[in-house]
């Protein structure tokens, strides 16, 4: 698909892979080394930290997805938010894609932190996490259940390929060290839901509805955050 033809079916979608590419750009420009970057770099720039993100610092939930670790994570991340980005968008309308996408963001470093957190409470250290790949979970997801449902949404979705793609992702963050699995999963969860009350929803033909359902999420994912903020502070 050309530039012309995404931009008047997805803008937001490009919008979304030229602002990661953006945030990388300017990384380079204030002197991190984008293969390398410390972990100073990353939290100077946004990313996921549970002492930062659980204290005083919580918009670190959503900025996070917009900071990457390198090229190939950059390159990974951009390529699979154009194959499902476009799609969703095109079904929901930007408004929608983008509530679906920031909030999986949001889910999947929630349940990131809550891992993190167990973790603490058994003395290891608290990782640093970056990257889009909970809120594009949490699009795979969202298609999986239309698909899986067969949501009259007017294209026909591969309920098979959209699943075998889902679970190469999942499984690549129990092989792989270093990623962010949790996050991965909370993603996909946050997408689940959207996705099943989006099938459910369709037949209004409302996105009001929806837009309640992102506002009810968003309150729930504020008291998970205001739970562990809140046991975090016992202890410092």
């Amino acid at each position: 698909m050309n530039i012309s033809r995404l931009l008047k079916i997805a803008p937001v979608t490009l919008l979304l892979i030229a602002s990661f590419v953006l945030m990388s750009a300017y990384q380079w420009l204030a002197g991190v080394q984008i293969d390398a970057p410390s972990t100073r770099d990353l939290l100077r720039f946004g990313a996921d930290f549970l002492p930062l993100s659980m204290i005083d610092e919580p918009w670190r939930l959503i900025s996070s997805g917009f900071v990457h670790i390198g090229v190939l994570h950059l390159l990974f991340n951009g390529f699979a938010l154009y194959y499902f980005g476009q799609v969703v968008e095109l079904v929901t309308g930007s408004k929608l894609f983008l509530l679906i996408f920031l909030l999986s963001v949001a889910g999947g470093n929630l349940l990131g932190n809550y891992t993190a957190w167990q973790g603490v409470l058994s003395g290891a250290m608290p990782p640093v996490s970056a990257g889009a790949s909970g809120g594009i979970m949490g699009l795979g997801a969202f298609l999986l259940v239309l698909a899986a449902l067969k949501t009259p949404i007017g294209i026909q979705l591969n309920t098979r390929s959209l699943a075998m793609i889902m679970a190469i992702n999942l499984l690549m963050g129990f092989a792989i060290d270093g990623i962010d699995n949790a996050g991965h999963i909370g993603g996909a969860v946050t997408g689940m839901v959207l996705g099943l009350c989006y099938a459910y929803l369709r037949p209004r033909r409302s996105d009001t509805h929806m837009i309640w359902v992102a506002v009810l999420l968003s309150i729930g994912f504020g008291l998970v955050w205001y739970w562990l903020h809140s046991r975090m502070l016992l202890l410092i």
